[in-house]
């Protein structure tokens, strides 16, 4: 059966879900695509996870996407020798390349790129933010600095340069290294974390080819002012809001946010937002009223879904994290503002005919009150452009590709299923119609919108639209309309 939403959940896995009951179980509750974090396990952990999500899904019988998030270039200071050290605001503290464990005066920081892009003035940010340095003075392999806000910092902490665009590649040796083991696994996103310009895109696309889609972590600012550029060339954006908030003064992040949503769905590439969503129920069993409201505050914004860390990962109540952002979501999906969002910001259709199509299948749907629209696609263009519309119906997105369908499970409102191929115009038609009754997306004698693009197989070529009536058997009675056929 379909969701009762549109706004698609992604939730990470860990150490609190990796069994086959645990992972079940999460998906019940409402998960559609599965994180696997390389940040944290090993590929073996990651391996078993996998392997028990396709379990899962063989079970539940819907397509369930998996992503491998990258953990990405991570500046991090290197060890001390003592277990941490306090440092005051006013102190100064020497920041270089010697891998001896430092002291109150100094420490290794083992990225060479880092000093080559310094200057005096420039400020550095210790333990997510926590502790700020300013640059008085830098060479080729060390900075002198004055500590602006002082705290306690221990080992591996974690560092960002903000206002600088490091001279750093966005895939470091483990990433590469994680990158092929993901393909070999056969994931369908590959997460491409500290994105800073649209070539590092490109040296991931030269690496992963067609066999996984990018989605690309907005997290530095240095990204921003490329931003149209970085959205055309991914597949999917996640804007991840912990790294970018370290870097960025925390008020200008929530418009950031809608900025970047809405610059996704204009572009057609499904959109999350992520990072600290739910975070008191790691430990609690309910959510903050706040928390509640920066979900919905996500939904209300048009996102094609909304994810779960550490929540899911290695939380208390993952089962219930999860299913208090389906309620969340469903919630504000029923609320007129929400559709009036919806209507008043369909982004304008390019002047193409899939892009006509998919504007009509809506319009046509909404004004004949269809039970959904149905789509037939073989790399997942065809639906993505129903879903770029936001259509008040469901969204059927049938592919002979199971790669395919597992990606829709992404996008807003599309409910994908994965079926056999087809080979003529009519047999597509009273497949969509036979499935769209067996999935409940609609009952017999109600329409049913149809789109494809033929011929079949070809990809980009949306331009076919049929209204047709669902019956028990999924052959069409003679009250089917046809809109546009291709001769």
């Amino acid at each position: 059966m379909p969701r009762n939403r549109s706004t698609k959940i992604v939730a990470t896995l860990g150490p609190a879900s990796s069994t086959y009951s645990q992972i079940f179980a999460l998906a019940e509750a409402g998960v559609d695509v599965f994180r696997l974090n390389a940040s944290h396990g090993t590929q073996r952990d990651h391996a078993e996870r996998y392997r028990q999500i396709r379990a899962v899904e063989e079970t539940v019988g819907r397509p369930i996407g998996v992503l491998l998030d990258l953990q990405g270039p991570k500046l991090r200071v290197g060890t001390f020798q003592e277990v941490a050290v306090i440092l005051a605001g006013g102190d100064r503290f020497r920041l270089d390349l010697d891998p001896t464990p430092g002291d109150r005066s100094r420490v290794c920081v083992p990225h060479p790129e880092i000093f080559a892009s310094l200057e005096p003035g420039h400020e550095l940010l210790l333990n997510d933010g926590r502790m700020r340095l300013r640059v008085l003075s830098c060479g080729p392999d060390h900075a002198e600095t004055e500590v602006l806000v002082g705290g306690t910092l221990s080992d591996r902490k974690g560092m960002n340069v903000p206002g600088t665009t490091l001279a750093l590649s966005a895939l470091s040796e483990k990433d590469r290294s994680d990158l092929q083991f993901g393909l070999t696994l056969g994931v369908d996103w590959i997460g491409l974390s500290f994105v800073q310009r649209p070539e590092d895109i490109l040296e991931a696309r030269a690496l992963i080819g067609d066999r996984a889609h990018i989605m690309t972590k907005v997290e530095k600012p240095a990204a921003l002012p490329r931003l149209e550029e970085i959205i055309a060339l991914s597949d999917a954006v996640m804007v991840a809001r912990g790294d970018l908030g370290v870097e960025l003064p925390p008020e200008d992040v929530p418009g950031l946010q809608k900025r970047m949503i809405r610059m996704s769905r204009a572009a057609g590439k499904p959109v999350i937002v992520a990072t600290q969503m739910l975070e008191s129920m790691i430990t609690e069993p309910t959510p903050t009223r706040a928390e509640a409201s920066d979900v919905a505050t996500a939904v209300y914004d048009g996102s094609d879904a909304v994810m779960l860390s550490a929540e899911s990962a290695s939380g208390k109540h993952p089962v219930e994290a999860v299913a208090m952002m389906d309620r969340i979501i469903r919630r504000v999906e029923r609320d007129p503002l929400y559709r009036r969002i919806m209507d008043s910001e369909h982004p304008r259709p390019e002047a193409t005919t899939p892009d006509a199509l998919s504007a009509a299948a809506r319009q046509i749907a909404e004004t004949i009150s269809a039970a959904g629209i149905a789509t037939f696609t073989s790399t997942g263009s065809t639906a993505r452009r129903a879903s770029r519309e936001r259509p008040t119906v469901p969204i059927l997105g049938l592919s002979a590709r199971r790669e395919t369908a597992r990606l829709l499970s992404l996008a807003w409102g599309v409910h994908p299923v994965w079926t056999a191929d087809v080979e003529s115009f009519a047999e597509m038609v009273e497949r969509a119609s036979l499935v769209a009754a067996q999935e409940g997306i609609g009952t017999p004698g109600q329409s049913l919108i149809v789109t494809a693009g033929v011929p079949f197989g070809t990809p980009g070529t949306t331009n076919s639209l049929r209204v047709v009536t669902i019956t028990s058997n999924g052959l069409n009675s003679t009250a089917e309309t046809k809109v546009h056929e291709p001769a």
